[in-house]
């Protein structure tokens, strides 16, 4: 897995008191203040740091893979689930904050492209097809259909956008719901499970495994994204869809990729559900879940990759918290949803007002400016 990273690495802040990404040097645009704002280094223009600072900076990413590697030993069975869908969560963060830090574009639909890549491998499983093609399918088919959605879909801005990728999940589960080869409201029962060749993954351990090994890949992936010519570009494009074009980047193919690739790591994450659960039905990807993918998201801190781990983390375990409250004895059976909103809103809150870079960057600075012995 990746190493935190530090300091720029923690990629671009979004608009507010966060400030400008550092790639915005390029851009010839004053702030609306009026003032020139003079950005910050990039890795770039600072020296190479020495083998000491390398290892510093590579040890907390170490020990978080030793420990991601041990707990599956480690919990109970109960413990793992959770553990599990913490990982999903993970995988389809990464892919919100890379779209709304980098793109900055706010798509309410990532549960859609969850539920294609779990339908997707789930349709392949049943039908007899090796596990592994259809994992491998699930983020190829999400990412297509992405595509084929993105292209009218991205001509919209701000709150429009967001409304019509919502929509666009409530279409897709409508269809799914209705389409015999996903199994109608019913859904896909009895999905074979994960495996290649005479080997299969049935127990809770082993699905532990391939999902933090999913994430590690998401990790790798955006953090090579973020640092090559490409990454630079989104940074801009954040900024200012404007500048970014008058500079040369091509704003509207660049949106697509990013939201592809958003929609492959939501696709990915779908697909590892559809077989550890082995069933996969309309209910399994409620609207709520697009919403908490954003609250992770913010909470952790946009254009980071550490921090959508960070939010998944956090907002998964408030949110088995708050399940465990409101199934208590005593307590109506609309009380866990009425808590997980009444809770998003208070913790959206929360953060933007006091936190409003995210808990990582926070964190990361708050670190940099702590007195060293």
């Amino acid at each position: 897995m990746t190493s935190p990273p530090t300091g720029e690495d923690a990629g671009p802040r979004p608009h507010g008191p966060g400030g400008p990404p550092a790639a915005a040097r390029d851009l010839p645009h004053d702030p609306p203040g009026g003032a020139r704002v003079t950005p910050p280094s990039t890795p770039q223009d600072a020296p190479a740091p020495g083998p000491a600072r390398r290892a510093a900076r590579l040890l907390p990413g170490l020990v978080v893979g030793a420990v991601t590697l041990a707990l599956p030993a480690v919990l109970d069975d109960s413990a793992l689930t959770v553990y599990i869908f913490l990982g999903l969560a993970a995988m389809v963060t990464v892919g919100v904050s890379l779209l709304m830090g980098y793109a900055g574009q706010v798509s309410l639909g990532q549960g859609a492209f969850y539920a294609v890549g779990g339908y997707t491998a789930g349709i392949l499983a049943v039908r007899g097809g090796p596990p592994i093609a259809g994992l491998l399918a699930a983020p190829v088919v999400a990412a297509a259909f992405a595509v084929v959605v993105g292209v009218p879909l991205l001509r919209l801005r701000g709150h429009h956008l967001a409304f019509a990728t919502l929509a666009m999940q409530l279409i897709v589960l409508s269809l799914a719901g209705r389409l015999a080869i996903t199994g109608g409201d019913i859904g896909l029962q009895a999905i074979p499970p994960f495996g290649w060749g005479s080997f299969e993954l049935t127990g809770a351990v082993g699905y532990a495994y391939l999902t933090w090994g999913g994430v590690a890949l998401v990790m790798l992936v955006t953090r090579n994204v973020i640092v090559s010519r490409p990454g630079r570009a989104l940074r801009a494009l954040a900024t200012s869809e404007t500048a970014a074009a008058s500079s040369g980047v091509p704003v509207g193919r660049y949106k697509l990729v990013v939201f592809a690739l958003s929609a492959a790591f939501a696709g990915l994450a779908g697909g590892i559900y559809a077989y550890y659960t082995g069933y996969v039905a309309p209910s399994s990807f409620p609207v709520l879940l697009s919403i908490e993918y954003i609250v992770m998201a913010v909470v952790g801190g946009l254009g980071t990759v550490w921090g959508a781990v960070v939010g998944a983390a956090a907002i998964t375990l408030l949110v088995q918290a708050l399940n465990l409250i409101g199934t208590a004895p005593g307590m109506p059976s609309y009380a866990p949803s009425v808590l997980s909103y009444a809770v998003y809103a208070v913790v959206l809150i929360t953060v933007v007002l006091f936190l409003p870079r995210g808990l990582f960057p926070a964190a990361v600075a708050r670190l940099r400016r702590a007195p060293r012995p």
